[in-house]
């Protein structure tokens, strides 16, 4: 039987053909005259995604509304722009994009670019005149933060109202920071002294005044927006039209996407496992630059402030005065946060927890061997556990002898059983995914042979894929750390061993929910010479199949459920599959024949046995009251635009933040170590010695890999 290496990669063949027969078709039809990029570039997509994608649209007015909805939102999601009449002249697009689609024109796009750019104009004026005048902040008011709660104005003056509170806020937020800022100063300074009618403070640098310190505040935000406009300015028809069709193509499902040639170009730097900058994988919501994940090894990673879920407001370069990134386009924001090695910049960012934290990081090359398996040894009570910690599911695609996760976590077990362990923890935490091949070859180093997934294309059965190497790596008891930002491969992984009763999943309510698979597709090679002059077109990622877990589920949309739910930091932010636009849905196809482990633990018992631990752990307890508090925060969109009343709220915040941080601190040390056979492997090489040594540092005070150790102890 063929590999699944070798079947993608037939598949991977018969997509781009039908690419390119669509876009011969296309030709045909209009050889009359001479074509247009965006006409060329949408109907060859849709072409392409209505045959190859796992699950194709109808091209109709269900498809035309979801495309105007999520356009309009990726446009003007704050509702800042457009006028409530400019949202009524669109709207009866809403059915005819469709149409528009399938006789070459662009209606929808010119009217929308058109008003955009008039609005861009509009607004600018308009916030450099509201900023020319102080702002009260002893009013008691209060203003909108979720999008989803905000209307387009329903005329100029209401839209003049909306930008003074939102320029208000963000003064306000400014003013906040340089009162701590002086206060940090002087090491005695609070909100009392630095607030209207009061004492300056004592200090060798002359202190400003509150007016003084409105007025720079003030500075700091007109030069933000002057910078954020100046870009929205340069937006130009490319720019539209790429971002037109990546809407098109997200309206399928959230993973397939359009990079335009400068995206793609991205993409590919991403892929080679070199990275020149700080090492954050960073996404676009709401208009907000989001950290998604922290590349292993990185000078984020080393730094250790920055975290998956920080919103990065800011960006200084070293010591200048920051650039906001709010609203900036993401490829911007990067370029901003890019640069060269040993350079500094400065991260202005919101926590989970309400606060805000300047992060200072010295840009790097990612070490590359962080982003590798590696163990260590756990001493709990006389006993010695085994750790893994697996970053990724990485593998050499192109078969040039690399490395790949499955042979390394074989070599990790064998180095752990010599130190004859009594219980192996997996961490899979924040692992996006990666190879299917080695998560089905890394189950098999914990089973005997049988099924570990099914991959389901658009047409046709499911293909089981099984481990077939009856040998089992390990067999002693095992816990499978997971969270939400836990997916895919890692999901395929967790998924086989709980179906087959060999381990228990522990973590975060579920995982992220993505069970598909995307493949890339050049256009430019799909499209034949005859449209070299419009050329370059870029790429078309789509989804092209599904997962299924051996048990018939979809790992798709729910996730992995843990068998043993503990309190989790992340828990309240909207992240995973289900809280994406237009996400594919669970389904389940038939079971796969397979045989539960013969020593299957008792979940039930060690689940109450855990639940009674943690319910009486005061960090536990703390992190559990944190949570709801972020919660409740989370869900009271609406901030105070009264100095005094959001320095109580962000200091409120701090205080919780600092709590737990002490708790933390004063938790019992968890005594893991790396192995001594890697530190002496390294021999007088201090990098990898210290790279050793620094793994197992911020997992002494790990409060769920804890726990996860004496869920094994209660196994045994």
């Amino acid at each position: 039987m063929s590999s699944p290496r070798l079947k993608i990669g037939l598949y991977a063949s018969l997509v781009m053909a039908i690419f390119v027969l669509a876009s011969y078709k296309l030709y045909q039809r209009n050889d009359a005259t001479a074509p247009q990029k965006d006409d060329v570039l949408i109907k060859v997509m849709l072409s392409g995604l209505n045959i190859a994608h796992y699950q194709p649209e109808k091209i109709d007015d269900t498809f035309s509304k979801r495309v105007f909805d999520l356009y309009l939102k990726r446009i003007d999601v704050n509702k800042k722009f457009l006028l409530k009449s400019d949202v009524a002249q669109l709207s009866k697009y809403q059915s005819d994009i469709d149409d528009q689609v399938k006789r070459g024109s662009h209606e929808f796009l010119d009217m929308s670019t058109q008003l955009m750019d008039q609005r861009v104009k509009d607004i600018q004026a308009l916030y450099r005149d509201i900023l020319t005048k102080p702002f009260d902040f002893t009013v008691e008011e209060k203003m909108e933060t979720d999008p989803e709660k905000m209307v387009f104005p329903a005329d100029k003056a209401a839209q003049r109202e909306d930008w003074r509170k939102f320029l208000k806020y963000r003064t306000l937020v400014q003013m906040s920071e340089i009162i701590d800022e002086q206060a940090k100063r002087t090491g005695k300074g609070n909100l009392a002294a630095s607030t209207a009618n009061s004492a300056t403070l004592t200090t060798n640098e002359p202190n400003r005044t509150p007016e003084q310190m409105e007025a720079e505040a003030r500075k700091r935000v007109l030069k933000y927006y002057d910078d954020q406009f100046r870009d929205l300015l340069q937006t130009d028809a490319n720019d539209r039209l790429a971002m037109y069709a990546n809407v098109v193509a997200n309206t399928y499902d959230p993973h397939t996407e359009y990079f335009a040639p400068r995206d793609k170009d991205n993409f590919d730097q991403a892929m080679t496992g070199r990275f020149e900058g700080i090492g954050a994988s960073l996404q676009e919501k709401d208009g907000q630059i989001k950290v998604a994940d922290i590349i292993p090894g990185s000078a984020s990673y080393r730094q250790g402030e920055l975290k998956a879920g920080d919103i990065i407001t800011r960006v200084g370069q070293g010591a200048e005065v920051p650039v906001s990134v709010e609203g900036m386009r993401l490829d911007k924001a990067i370029v901003l946060i890019k640069g060269k090695k040993g350079t500094e910049v400065r991260l202005t960012v919101k926590k989970s927890d309400g606060s805000t934290k300047i992060i200072p990081i010295i840009r790097d090359v990612v070490i590359i061997e962080d982003t590798y398996a590696q163990s260590a040894t756990i001493n709990e009570n006389g006993k010695k556990y085994g750790y893994i910690k697996l970053p990724s599911f990485y593998a050499d695609f192109n078969d040039n002898g690399g490395r790949s996760s499955a042979g390394d976590v074989k070599k990790e077990l064998e180095k752990l059983q010599k130190e004859n362990i009594q219980g192996l923890v997996l961490d899979l935490r924040f692992n996006g995914g990666g190879s299917l091949t080695d998560a089905v070859e890394m189950a098999g180093l914990f089973i005997d042979s049988g099924p570990v997934v099914q991959v389901r294309s658009r047409q046709g059965a499911a293909t089981v894929l099984n481990d077939r190497d009856p040998r089992v790596q390990y067999t002693g008891p095992l816990v499978v750390l997971v969270n939400k930002f836990s997916a895919s491969a890692s999901e395929i992984l967790a998924a086989a061993i709980q179906d087959y009763k060999r381990g228990i999943v522990m973590g975060s309510t579920s995982t992220y929910g993505k069970g598909t698979v995307q493949r890339i597709f050049d256009l430019d090679d799909a499209l034949p010479a005859e449209f070299n002059s419009i050329k370059p077109f870029g790429s078309l990622k789509l989804t092209t199949q599904k997962f299924y877990r051996i048990n018939g589920g979809s790992t798709q949309f729910k996730g992995v459920m843990s068998d043993i739910v503990l309190p989790d930091p992340y828990s309240y932010l909207d992240q995973g599959e289900k809280e994406s636009e237009y996400p594919l849905k669970w389904d389940e196809i038939a079971p796969a024949r397979y045989k539960t482990w013969a020593d299957a633990p008792n979940v039930a018992k060690l689940t109450a046995a855990s639940q009674k631990r943690v319910a009486t752990d005061p960090r536990f307890k703390l992190m559990s009251e944190m949570v709801q508090r972020m919660v409740q925060r989370k869900n009271d969109t609406s901030v105070s635009l009264k100095l005094t009343t959001y320095k109580a709220e962000q200091d409120k915040a701090k205080i919780e933040s600092d709590k737990f941080e002490a708790a933390q601190k004063a938790a019992a040390t968890i005594n893991i170590s790396a192995l001594a056979t890697d530190i002496q492997a390294q021999g007088s090489d201090t990098i990898k010695v210290n790279r050793a040594v620094r793994f197992v540092k911020p997992l002494r005070k790990d409060m769920t890999l804890r726990e996860a150790v004496l869920v094994i102890q209660d196994e045994a």
